[in-house]
């Protein structure tokens, strides 16, 4: 089981969370599993930024970012050297990670999930 620690988010998560989800899976859906939820306006297919998170720890220990998703990030709000897509990063059994949620996305309006 992965580990994943969610730093408090004013609307999405205010209390903050850890909980433990299982390998395979995707971190958003992992947060979404949770009912912590992010948006995810393409439907998790690396076609947008809305589920966009930055790693603060664990970041060295998932998959590597593709060109696609390293491309669409340089859209996303309040990009950082570790930011990911929630949708794109494969929970494995050893992964531990602590992310935040930015506070804006690039939506005008929220999708209704």
């Amino acid at each position: 089981m992965a580990t994943i620690t969610v730093l408090p988010h004013e609307e999405l998560c205010p209390e903050g969370a850890t909980f433990e989800a299982p390998a395979g899976i995707s971190l958003c859906q992992a947060l979404l599993d949770q009912h912590i939820e992010i948006e995810h306006a393409c439907a998790m297919s690396c076609a947008c930024t809305t589920c966009h998170v930055v790693v603060r720890e664990g970041y060295d220990d998932v998959n590597e970012a593709s060109d696609v998703e390293e491309d669409l990030l340089d859209m996303a709000w309040g990009l950082e050297p570790e930011s990911r897509l929630s949708c794109q990063v494969k929970l494995e059994d050893d992964t531990k990670l602590v992310i935040e949620i930015p506070k804006y996305t690039i939506n005008h309006a929220k999708e209704d999930h």
